[in-house]
């Protein structure tokens, strides 16, 4: 991304506060099964208090990475209209002619074939451009290149 604050669009925020809440309630779950500092049982039971303890620490440096992607989001607004950001609407022109409106997003859901995430070899190419512009990206069939017709927010 840009390294500064970045809007986040609509599917983004849901997928982020989704996984947020699911992390939470793990964490909730692992921890209320971890003892307390005293030493009980075999090495087999040391091992697994190990273990349910390392995965606390995962799920909280993941909440935390999730709860500071929020916190951008909201310092960084919506989206530019005049600049492809992650958020944006972009109506590009392919080589064959075809016209589509894309929306740059953080994730990719298979049920919405309009999202095209930020780190995809045409979502790269658009980020930071402006309508006029012609991007070109690798595909796994070849080289291929767009040109962006216009930049709106989110959808």
């Amino acid at each position: 991304m840009s390294g500064g604050p970045e809007p986040i669009s609509a599917e983004g925020l849901r997928a982020v506060q989704e996984e947020l809440a699911q992390l939470r309630a793990d964490r909730g779950k692992v921890a209320a099964t971890l003892r307390g500092v005293e030493p009980t049982g075999d090495r087999a039971d040391a091992a697994d208090e190990l273990q349910r303890a390392s995965e606390v620490t995962r799920l909280d440096r993941r909440i935390t990475e999730l709860e500071a992607r929020l916190r951008e989001a909201e310092v960084a607004g919506k989206p530019s209209v005049r600049v492809v950001g992650v958020g944006s609407t972009v109506t590009v022109r392919f080589d064959d002619g075809t016209e589509e409106t894309v929306e740059i997003s953080e994730v990719a859901e298979e049920r919405d074939l309009t999202l095209v995430t930020f780190d995809s070899p045409l979502g790269k190419a658009l980020l930071g451009r402006h309508a006029g512009e012609t991007v070109n990206y690798e595909t796994p069939g070849g080289a291929a290149s767009a040109m962006v017709l216009s930049v709106g927010g989110t959808m």
